[in-house]
Parts: structure tokens; C-alpha cells; sequence
């Protein structure tokens, strides 16, 4: 792929400087494409266009049905070219080529959810207690969009953001992860050849330290979406902050699996593995904390140990594999640094804890991991792994498993299994996280919010909420009938 790769002002360019990355796949070091690498300049330039497309109102103007038609567009393009986007997102990420199809699905339906909702909120009329007064309010595009997403789900999180941006009206500025920026690549040329007029869709490319902290401080950015680390998100908080730009943050979690006795245990157990092990635990809302009925903890976690050392590791077109690599050497140095101070906090490792070998050598793997006897203050329970890890707490009441549930900072998601309904409904009530599961884990849909309580962030994203984080509200009061208040006089005569 060329290195012609920043997208800005409706042209592709390389960067000002010359700058490229190798972009190389995590599961065996091949070499998956040389992009270019933007620097500060660049992104000044990418926000200086997408503030002049958005103030020239050409995007802004199109009616919102013909926004959702476009979108609609979008959508059956990416399901033409599902091949093309999905290996190319499986060399960036290491994931499993399935899991990549999977995702270009979900993206899909992310454009064509937002493409049918586009012209449905015309806005409302108010009450003013008037015949001569029209009231009414208006939605409007926030304007200028700096949209940062995440390098585990690359697409799928810039298309909850570019999705309904674009239908708001907005223009935008994206900068992917510096790791896996093929498939934003590729978004881009999609929104390039079917019309979308110059400047709207702008592509930066680099870290975020050199490209991300311009967009978030910059005054002519109107709001920044971040999906990534807390600690990040707090800095463009903080960026944010100075010109009182509109945020929203999803900044992870740690994510309770609350397993009651009468659950149904095969179910329980299949879903407890999906929730940590998927895509390595590369996930944030992966059920990283397993909080399990005492008297059923024993039999249960003797399964999970012995299932999850069955897990088979490989690379993204290993037909066998069940699961990949972590995105790099660096994390993988941070998940082992994670585990290794859990144990030395009192966790008893009961399977994993190292790394993969073999011709797993080749990438980043580590082995499936679960981390028994883990109590409070221990800072595998506070801090997010990001990776293959599941540790396992016990209670013994209801109140105690909501207790523990809602011990974090984060507020993500999490899970009850019960087939007791009223229990369930009752524990889902008390917890504190943006998605509750029943007797389930991971699904989610484009139609229903998705976002945290807590550290994991504000804001949110999908469903009808997630359109309004790209929209203004105005008030528009129109006195049809107007009169001459009489409130000051008019004292002119009496100077006379």
C-alpha cells in the first residue's frame, strides 16, 4: 500500500515530513503494510479542512434523509468488500479472520442503523403558552469532530463514531491507533468514492502524543470522541478542558461475571470463558472478574482451569486456532508485569501466567490465565489487564455479590447468571454499569446505548443517544404577532 496514506481536504497525501510506520502483524512480525506517519502540522492541516468543510455547510446542508440514504450506502459497500476489510483488519490486529468477519458485519449494521434514524427526530414543538409564539427546538450538527479510536476493535469503535457524525451532519478529523490503520484507511476510500464532499472525512495517522493531543486541544475542534485507556482519556479531558469543547470517553472497565448457584452451570461456565478469553481479553467490557456463589466456586473453577488450558492459540488463519496474539511485545510486557504482581500479592495462578511457545514465539501470546483467591486491595481486582486474565472472588449472599460487583471504579459492564428472574432483575438493578447481561455475555446492538458509569467514562455511543452526542440543541422562539412591550417609556415629549 502506498505511503500516501493521510486523507485530508478530500486529497491523499504522505506526511509533511516524510514520516512512515511499519505496520506489522502481532501474531508472526510479517510485515502487513509501511503507512504514512503524520506529525503535529498534519493534524492542524486535517482539522483547518474538516473546519472549513463544516463552516461551508455543504455536508451540513444535505437534508438528514439524504445523510441517511448515504450512510445506507456505506453500508452495502462494506458488505461488498467484507473479504477485503477483514483480512486487512486481522494482519493489523492478530485476531482470528473470523472474528475480523464478524466485525466488518457489526460495522455494517452500525452505518445502516444510524442511516435510518438520520431523518427521524425533526425536533419538537414547545408549549409557550402562547397563540402569537412559535417554539421549537432545533438539533444541529456540533460541528468540527476529532474521533480517536482504539486499536482493538479499529473499525468497528471509528464506526460508532464516524457512523453518527456523519449523519448529524458533523465533519471529522479520525486518527486509529498507530497499530492498525489499514481499515480506517479503507473506510476512507469507501467514503471518497461514493461523493462525500471534500474535507468532511479527514485521515490522520500517528501516535497520540505527536497527532491525538492537536485534536483535543485544538479550539477549532467543537468535540472529542476517545475510546481507550483511562489515564489517556483523562490527558484529553484535561486538553479538552481549556476551550470547553464537548467530550465523550470510553475509557474501559473492570467488568464483574457474578455467578449464582442455580445458574445454569454449562452455560455459565461456556460464557465465563468467552467473557475473559475472547479475543484474548483484548476487550473492555471482558468479563475479567469472576464472582462466583461459594458453594459451587470449587467445581466451577476446577472447569474453568481445566477448560481454559484447552484453549488453542494461533494465528489469525490457523483454522484451529480459538484465539490470538496480544497487539505487541509491550503490552504483552504489561500483562505479564499485571499477573506477576497478583501473584506476589497472594493470587494463587491456577493456569497460564506465561507466555506461549513454540511457534507461538514467533508473535505476542500469552497463555490463557486464572488468578484464584483473589481479594480486595489486591491490584489485579482494581487495575484492567487488557489481556488473557480472569480472577475469581467468592461471596456468599446476594448483597455481598452486588457488593463486589460494584467494587471498582469503573462501571463498564457486567453479568448475572441466575435462573431466578427476580434475583436477577434485582442484582442488574443495584449494579453500577452502563450494560447489564442476564444469563449472557458480550452481545450488544447498534440500537441501545452503549458507554459507562464511573471511570469508565461519560457520554455515550449507538442508539438514539449516541446520534445526540453529535448535536446541538437550539431554541428557537418566533413571536409571530410581536408588540410594543411598553416597558421603558418613551420619554421624548418630555424633553420638549
Amino acid at each position: 500500500m502506498t505511503t500516501a496514506t493521510l486523507f485530508i481536504g478530500g486529497t491523499w497525501s504522505a506526511a509533511s515530513d516524510g514520516g512512515t510506520r511499519e505496520i506489522r502483524c502481532p501474531a508472526d512480525g510479517e510485515l502487513a503494510g509501511v503507512v504514512s506517519e503524520a506529525n503535529a502540522y498534519d493534524a492542524v492541516r486535517a482539522v483547518a479542512a474538516a473546519r472549513a468543510a463544516f463552516d461551508g455547510g455543504e455536508w451540513a446542508g444535505v437534508p438528514p434523509l439524504e445523510r441517511g440514504s448515504f450512510l445506507l450506502r456505506v453500508a452495502a459497500r462494506l458488505r461488498e468488500r467484507k473479504d477485503e476489510f477483514a483480512r486487512a483488519e486481522t494482519l493489523d490486529t492478530g485476531k482470528r479472520l473470523v472474528e475480523s468477519e464478524i466485525d466488518m458485519d457489526d460495522i455494517a449494521n452500525c452505518f445502516e442503523y444510524f442511516g435510518k434514524i438520520a431523518g427521524q427526530d425533526s425536533g419538537r414543538l414547545v408549549d409557550a403558552g402562547s397563540s402569537t409564539v412559535v417554539s421549537r427546538i432545533e438539533y444541529e450538527p456540533v460541528g468540527v469532530c476529532a474521533l480517536i479510536a482504539p486499536w482493538n476493535y479499529p473499525l468497528l469503535q471509528a464506526a460508532w463514531k464516524i457512523a453518527p457524525a456523519l449523519a448529524a451532519g458533523c465533519s471529522f478529523v479520525l486518527k486509529p491507533s498507530e497499530l492498525t490503520p489499514h481499515t480506517a484507511i479503507l473506510m476512507m476510500q469507501v467514503l471518497e468514492e461514493l461523493g462525500l464532499p471534500a474535507g468532511v472525512a479527514n485521515l490522520v495517522l500517528g501516535d497520540g502524543k505527536t497527532v491525538g493531543s492537536v485534536l483535543s486541544g485544538n479550539p477549532d475542534v467543537d468535540l472529542v470522541s476517545f475510546t481507550g485507556g483511562l489515564e489517556t482519556g483523562k490527558t484529553i479531558a484535561a486538553s479538552a478542558a481549556a476551550t470547553v469543547k464537548k467530550v465523550a470517553l470510553e475509557l474501559g472497565g473492570k467488568n464483574p461475571n457474578i455467578i449464582f448457584a442455580d445458574a445454569d452451570f454449562d452455560a455459565a461456565l461456556d460464557n465465563a470463558l468467552n467473557a475473559a478469553f475472547v479475543h484474548s481479553g483484548q476487550v473492555c467490557s471482558a468479563g475479567s472478574r469472576l464472582i462466583i456463589e461459594e458453594s459451587i466456586a470449587g467445581r466451577f473453577v476446577d472447569e474453568l482451569v481445566r477448560r481454559a488450558e484447552q484453549i488453542r492459540l494461533g494465528g489469525p488463519f490457523d483454522p484451529d486456532a480459538e484465539t490470538g496474539p496480544l497487539i505487541s511485545a509491550a503490552h504483552r510486557d504489561k500483562v505479564t508485569a499485571y499477573v506477576d504482581k497478583g501473584i506476589a500479592e497472594g493470587a494463587r495462578l491456577r493456569c497460564g501466567g506465561k507466555w506461549g511457545d513454540g511457534e507461538l514465539k514467533k508473535g505476542y501470546y500469552y497463555l490463557p490465565t486464572v488468578l484464584d483467591q483473589v481479594t480486595s486491595g489486591m491490584s489485579v481486582l482494581k487495575d484492567e489487564a487488557f489481556g488473557p486474565v480472569v480472577t475469581v472472588e467468592t461471596f456468599s449472599t446476594e448483597e455481598e455479590a452486588v457488593r463486589l460487583g460494584n467494587d471498582t471504579h469503573y462501571g463498564l459492564a457486567g453479568a448475572v447468571w441466575s435462573q431466578d428472574a427476580g434475583k436477577s432483575q434485582r442484582v442488574a438493578r443495584k449494579l453500577r454499569h452502563g450494560t447489564i447481561w442476564i444469563n449472557d455475555f458480550h452481545p450488544y446492538l447498534p440500537q441501545a446505548e452503549w458507554g459507562g458509569f464511573g471511570q469508565s467514562g461519560v457520554g455515550r455511543e449507538l442508539g438514539p443517544t449516541g446520534l445526540a452526542e453529535y448535536q446541538e440543541a437550539k431554541h428557537v422562539y418566533h413571536n409571530i404577532d410581536p408588540q410594543v412591550t411598553g416597558w421603558f417609556a418613551d420619554r421624548t415629549s418630555e424633553g420638549n
